[in-house]
């Protein structure tokens, strides 16, 4: 590979992962057109796609990036992912289960890495549904996220929060105090227990998590707003 090459690589891959996508695909086409050997370059032009609502490019891309390397995970759960976008809902499972059947998995079973990503996945579909309103849909998306990560205190804080909004106080609250039980230092987790805590009209215990905020992360601004609203 040539210098010109290589920098185009490198900027591409550097925009990429800063999401500068509009950057990144003038990159990463410069270099599918000099050299298709490059099968993240595919699977990163797939998700640019993807993001631009492109399916079809996308499509092309992700397939492209397997018959590079059929053993690339990312890729081919990205593609399974648009399969289902467009409606080819077979060829989605059938993605799937070979994604499982090369990443090691027992029958049955999700691979660990596998596991994550779709539930990453789902959680950002959560995000798409929450920033339209709808509670109900993106509560069953980190749901859902959780059944498959339910260590992933992120996502379980995304969960409580769109619990929260929803009206669902006392769910709401059972999720943040998972969090804080599972992270004890998470501190936005303990902030916002405090904050629907003091909601239901239970003030010690509200003050109690935001003086805890105070021993993790000494000086932090809301806790110490909060406990002043409080009067505490």
């Amino acid at each position: 590979m040539d210098d010109t090459l290589k920098q185009a690589l490198a900027l591409g891959r550097g925009y990429y992962l800063k999401k500068d996508y509009g950057l990144a695909e003038q990159y990463l086409t410069q270099i599918v057109e000099q050299n298709q050997s490059f099968a993240d370059v595919y699977n990163m032009l797939g998700v640019i796609y993807h993001d631009q609502g492109q399916y079809q490019k996308a499509l092309r891309a992700f397939e492209a990036a397997l018959r590079i390397n059929p053993g690339y995970t990312d890729a081919a759960l990205n593609l399974a992912v648009t399969y289902n976008d467009t409606g080819r809902y077979k060829d989605a499972q059938d993605t799937y289960r070979h994604a499982l059947s090369r990443s090691g998995a027992s029958p049955g079973k999700l691979d660990r890495f596998v596991q994550g990503k779709l539930a990453n996945m789902y959680a950002d579909i959560g995000d798409v549904y929450l920033s339209a309103g709808l509670y109900a849909e993106a509560i069953a998306e980190y749901r859902r996220a959780l059944a498959l990560g339910p260590t992933f205190v992120d996502l379980r804080a995304k969960l409580a929060g769109a619990l929260r909004d929803s009206g669902e106080r006392d769910a709401a609250i059972a999720e943040y105090e998972e969090v804080v039980r599972q992270a004890p230092s998470f501190v936005p987790a303990r902030l916002n227990l405090g904050l629907s805590l003091y909601a239901a009209g239970r003030k010690e215990d509200a003050t109690a998590h935001w003086r805890k905020v105070l021993e993790i992360s000494p000086g932090n601004r809301n806790a110490e707003m909060y406990l002043k609203i409080a009067g505490a």
